[in-house]
């Protein structure tokens, strides 16, 4: 495909991909909007609204893509199952990878469009001949760390309009544009399809009985105290609990088939090393058996150096120069040199 002035761009309908098209527009880019339906809220369709009316006002294109239920099957049957196993799920990360970004470009494929692009806050950099995604300019909305499983032929094509720009920028830029509901919009939080409480979700979907009481043990092995269900707790939390030691304990261990779940103190949860599967890395040689890697398990607030290697078993160690608490089964790491993301994987 020969390089052109066309971009298929992903359009929630809210504030960041709304300013992206004006920002694609004024660059010379000729912009087709799209907007996933992924899943609706009680049925709610405000945001296909918003996306279409804003495509109408600048005069282009706008696509609209029912995968519900390839989301339902890829994304939410996912989530449910990694946290009845009683592992901690990463559905923004598989999301983006193995969904978002794929889709937008099996779209553009098919139109012809060369051009691939969204709202995130992150930005990219050629290193050594290789695609890199960095972090975006905005500390607070840097979204980096969900995008270390994209290949090289997807990055190419990536456009990354909020890259450079805070949120109160975007705000501004929207507002002074006349776009006032795109400028006002609330920033999404959490997970889309349960953004507050995991646990009410799961008692929604999952079968009557599938999640039964059980109890609390410390780490000899003696009962403490009832709770809810192993599916409701997560290694490493703290609140919540619903119990009361005049000492501060924390999930160590989730045991499924025997709906156990464990409490210990900090300490206790300290690792220095973990597995990863499913892994990506951009360029091997600027991340396998380097002592200057950066790992993050978390989106925000914590950063630990670490040495990888690849095992013969094709996963990698990763050994932590410095303990690590609450690594948990089934959620992501991102590895880092600075803001460059160099790859990552999934702990098991």
């Amino acid at each position: 495909m020969k390089e052109n002035r066309s971009v298929l761009l992903g359009m929630s309908g809210g504030t960041d991909s709304s300013v992206a098209a004006l920002l694609l527009l004024d660059a010379g880019y000729e912009v087709t909007g799209v907007t996933f339906r992924f899943y609706e809220k009680e049925g709610s369709t405000e945001y296909l609204e918003d996306a279409r009316d804003l495509c109408r006002k600048l005069g282009i294109p706008h696509l609209v893509h029912d995968c519900r239920e390839m989301f339902r099957t890829t994304i939410i049957d996912y989530f449910i199952r990694e946290y009845m196993e009683g592992h901690t799920p990463v559905p923004c990360t598989l999301c983006n990878n193995y969904l978002k970004w794929p889709l937008l470009r099996q779209l553009a494929d098919e139109r012809d469009i060369h051009h691939l692009a969204t709202g995130h806050y992150v930005r990219k950099r050629m290193i050594d001949n290789y695609w890199h995604i960095t972090a975006g300019a905005d500390a607070d909305k840097d979204q980096s760390f969900f995008l270390w499983g994209l290949p090289q032929d997807l990055m190419q094509r990536m456009l990354l309009p909020m890259g450079e720009l805070t949120k109160t920028e975007v705000r501004r830029i929207a507002g002074e544009r006349g776009y006032l509901k795109a400028a006002t919009k609330k920033d999404s939080i959490g997970v889309c399809f349960c953004p507050m409480d995991y646990r009410s979700f799961l008692k929604k979907e999952v079968p009557a009985g599938a999640i039964q009481k059980g109890k609390f043990y410390d780490e000899e092995g003696n009962f403490i105290a009832w709770h809810e269900g192993y599916p409701f707790y997560t290694i490493g939390q703290r609140r919540g609990l619903g119990i009361d030691l005049n000492r501060a304990v924390f999930v160590k261990e989730i045991s499924p088939s025997e709906n156990k779940v464990v409490l210990g103190d900090l300490k206790s949860l300290e690792k220095t090393e973990m597995r990863l599967k499913d892994w990506n890395i951009v360029n091997p040689y600027t991340l396998l058996n380097k002592d200057d890697v950066i790992v993050k398990i978390r989106y925000r607030k914590q950063a630990n150096r670490c040495t990888v290697t690849l095992l013969p078993d094709n996963t990698l160690h990763v050994q932590l120069h410095e303990p690590l608490t609450a690594i948990a089964s089934g959620q992501a790491a991102a590895f880092y040199r600075g803001d460059v993301v160099l790859g990552g994987g999934i702990i098991f």
